[in-house]
């Protein structure tokens, strides 16, 4: 089929004869110039690897208030390049994220970043996140992009099968999945489907009885999921946990709750079970939560999801494929590649044991601009064809699948297996260090690569608040120390506690004894200025 004759190309007439209409810069240039285009780009990539280079002449995070930047920068846009030459305009944007923005940001891929999970970067990553963005396609449906399409399906078996889940969540074993942004949106996704087989058996009435679950460690991501889908906020049931079992969310407690809300004549509709929770990742009992959850069998029963955005890439490694046992039994599944598993943001991988499911919630009506070129088998219908834009809540989708691709096959499974246990033996170290001096304790099991701990107070001073009080300042003086790590605090059952997350890319071991050495120091300053003011009182 010809093109309008509108249509125009670079560097030859149109069909009318005309002379070329492809859209140009301000200065004659053409807006996407491959010539251009590879100039920049090895700007961009020198600028990036100078970045990584110079990681630690930057402090993990900014000494900076609020408006610092907008106080910085032009109220509006330039009505024109700021300077002649497109390149001059480019390198002068350049200067100015050096020189304005990366002071004022909170580097995420330092050696020393111990506050959060991590946002994995790698070389493959940061590429294939580059050469996703230039050729910028939007496979939503098959038909938009037949090989994006299958290569996401290609690609979340591969990931599936390297992190050991039931062949039950994977195509070749009748489930599926796809790649999203976020684990709140995987989240959403699973509980819309829920909530809508649900009330199909009970009636559209009654989605003010519908009850989810979840423990009071679950990511509040999933009671902001469960809002959006239309459940009650009374209807969220945050089950307490606690330390000697070591904050798993327990069976029995989700008995009781499911139980009571029964009793009350309220539907009990979804459990997320969570492996790997934000504040110390406490591993829930999959198998034994999902055997509750069996007995409720009426009406559907209660769908089951599975949320390891962090813990999940631990999965690669066959010493931490316990902490799924009974996963067989769920319903869906979803982790985050790009805080562990070098994929770069963003990678949320979401399978789900009956795709059908996924579609008839969030499927739209079939038209023509989506289905038309889509191929048919030989007895004309669809076959195995996927519409993307059916599994998820976005329509315009990324195309995702490329990047983990190229991560998969250019560091292979051993390669991630290799980085996830760096970092957990990094954690060990860590561990071993708080354990052998007497002045600090453990407050959570480690079981991945994240540490959390306190420091004792004398004893003469008791009491949690006290302890509260004396970690709180231990954090700001230890994040206050130029050059010195970034820490993050949890407060669980009460006890304020030191969160030290080691993951990125960069960190090595000198690095944790490093940290160390600066929590060590500033406690012991703390505490003789303790000793002072008690001996002046």
């Amino acid at each position: 089929m010809a093109p309008p004759s509108y249509i125009s190309y670079n560097g030859g007439d149109n069909q009318n004869g005309g002379a070329a209409l492809a859209p140009k810069n301000s200065s004659g240039g053409l807006l996407l110039d491959p010539e251009q285009l590879r100039r920049q780009g090895h700007q961009v990539i020198d600028f990036i690897a100078d970045y990584y280079s110079r990681m630690a002449d930057y402090p993990v995070h900014p000494s900076v208030r609020p408006g610092f930047l907008r106080k910085k920068l032009p109220a509006s846009a330039p009505l024109r390049p700021e300077e002649p030459a497109a390149d001059d305009a480019f390198a002068t944007a350049l200067r100015d994220v050096r020189d304005l923005i990366l002071p004022g940001m909170t580097h995420w891929q330092s050696p020393r970043h111990f506050a959060h999970f991590p946002a994995s970067s790698s070389t493959v990553g940061a590429l294939g996140e580059a050469l996703t963005a230039g050729i910028n396609v939007v496979p939503f449906t098959w038909a938009a992009s037949p090989a994006a399409t299958e290569l996401e399906m290609v690609v979340v078996d591969w990931l599936g099968k390297a992190l050991q889940l039931p062949e039950s969540l994977l195509f070749c074993g009748g489930g599926g999945g796809t790649l999203l942004g976020t684990s709140c949106e995987a989240i959403l996704c699973a509980l819309v489907a829920a909530r809508d087989r649900k009330l199909a058996d009970v009636g559209a009435g009654r989605l003010g009885d519908l009850v989810v679950y979840c423990s009071d460690q679950t990511h509040f991501a999933f009671r902001k999921a469960a809002h959006i889908a239309g459940i009650r906020r009374d209807r969220c049931r945050a089950i307490p946990t606690y330390r000697d079992t070591m904050f798993a969310l327990s069976p029995a407690d989700l008995r009781a709750a499911m139980k009571a809300d029964v009793d009350a004549g309220l539907v009990p509709l979804f459990l997320c079970a969570t492996v790997g929770t934000t504040q110390t990742t406490a591993v829930d009992p999959i198998r034994e939560l999902c055997a509750v959850v069996a007995a409720e069998a009426q009406h559907g029963g209660v769908w089951v999801h599975v949320d390891a955005a962090y813990a999940g890439a631990a999965l690669v490694c066959p010493e931490f494929r316990r902490a799924i046992d009974g996963a067989e039994a769920v319903d869906s599944f979803s982790m985050n590649a790009h805080k562990w598993l070098l994929a770069n943001n963003d990678c949320c991988a979401l399978w789900v044991r009956s795709p059908p499911l996924l579609v008839a919630a969030l499927g739209t009506e079939p038209e023509y601009i989506l289905k038309a070129s889509a191929a048919a088998d030989d007895d004309g219908h669809d076959g195995d064809v996927v519409d993307y834009k059916d599994w998820s809540v976005m329509l315009t989708r990324r195309f995702r699948a490329l990047k983990l691709w190229l991560v998969l096959r250019c560091y292979g499974v051993e390669g991630l297996r290799d980085h996830v246990r760096a970092h957990v033996r990094m954690a060990e170290l860590l561990e071993s260090f708080v354990k052998g001096d007497a002045r600090f304790e453990m407050t959570a099991e480690r079981t991945f690569a994240l540490v959390c701990f306190r420091l004792r107070p004398p004893e003469r001073l008791g009491g949690e608040k006290a302890a509260n009080d004396l970690n709180r300042r231990l954090l700001e003086d230890v994040n206050a120390t130029a050059a010195g790590p970034y820490m993050s605090s949890a407060k669980v059952a009460g006890v304020y506690m030191l969160r030290c997350a080691i993951g990125s890319t960069l960190t090595e071991e000198r690095h944790v004894r490093e940290a160390w050495k600066v929590v060590q120091e500033r406690a012991a300053s703390l505490l003789r200025k303790m000793e002072k003011v008690t001996a002046a009182a």
